[in-house]
């Protein structure tokens, strides 16, 4: 067991419980160790100086004692942001939740991977709190961490002749992409229009640090969410609680559009 001492890092509140009576176990995205459960003693004092820096969605630079395997503790805070309309719109709140929820399972077990992950997955909170579509933000999250979970759908080309010339359809059995020459070969075929597949092929290489904006048509928009729940519900194999909550949301009518 290692525990690094005095470690300054970047972070993103997750979430955070309460513990016993004044205490409570604060789990963060970090820069530097991936995902971490923290130990924060006496939180419900009052004038609790760490207590604007452990709210949920708050990003910032923490120092602590850093352990691998146990609990670790925050010992001061600085450079603290939230994500104010995050917090404050419940469809942003359930976008967000779910794209830290599913890095989470994704990387878990994975410090390294997790690591590199932190700038895409803090881009992504921040272009969100812009303004700019969670749906399409959170599709490129849900496409690029597919290889996370075993799965690395070949995007680029025909899987069967390798063309990237001929319209393409998305084939579940063969892993990827098949064109116009090889539909044949598999009548279950997702029969997608063209483009959602080509959405679908730039998400998977998107830096969202190159995003100003986003324009996609409603259509497109729910072709993607119904593509990338069947790719998720075949191929992972995962419904998690932040993905049902915002199903359940974007059901609602009144809260259509909000997004």
């Amino acid at each position: 067991m290692a525990v690094y001492k005095n470690e300054e890092f970047e972070g993103i509140i997750v979430s955070r419980k309460n513990y016993k009576e004044r205490d409570m176990l604060v789990q963060m995205y970090t820069n530097r160790f991936g995902f971490k459960t923290f130990f924060v003693r006496g939180v419900r004092k009052r004038g609790f100086k760490l207590a604007a820096a452990i709210l949920p969605f708050t990003q910032g630079t923490y120092i602590g004692d850093v352990s691998d395997q146990h609990l670790s503790f925050i010992t001061t805070a600085k450079e603290i942001k939230q994500y104010q309309n995050i917090c404050s719109d419940i469809m942003l709140n359930a976008y967000a939740s779910y794209i830290l929820n599913l890095a989470q399972v994704a990387l878990r077990d994975q410090e390294k991977a997790a690591m590199l992950w932190y700038p895409q997955i803090k881009q992504a909170l921040h272009l969100i709190d812009a303004g700019l579509a969670p749906e399409i933000i959170t599709n490129v999250i849900e496409i690029q961490l597919l290889a996370y979970f075993g799965v690395k759908p070949n995007l680029k080309e025909c899987v069967i002749c390798q063309r990237c010339d001929l319209p393409f359809d998305y084939s579940q059995s063969y892993g990827g992409l098949l064109c116009q020459r090889h539909w044949h070969l598999d009548p279950q075929r997702l029969h997608l229009d063209q483009k959602t597949l080509y959405y679908l092929r730039m998400f998977s290489e998107l830096d969202l640090h190159k995003i100003n904006s986003i324009k996609v048509n409603p259509q497109t928009i729910q072709n993607l969410r119904r593509t990338l729940d069947l790719i998720y519900e075949d191929s992972v194999g995962i419904y998690l609680k932040t993905k049902k909550f915002l199903d359940e949301m974007n059901k609602l009518p009144e809260l259509k559009g909000l997004d």
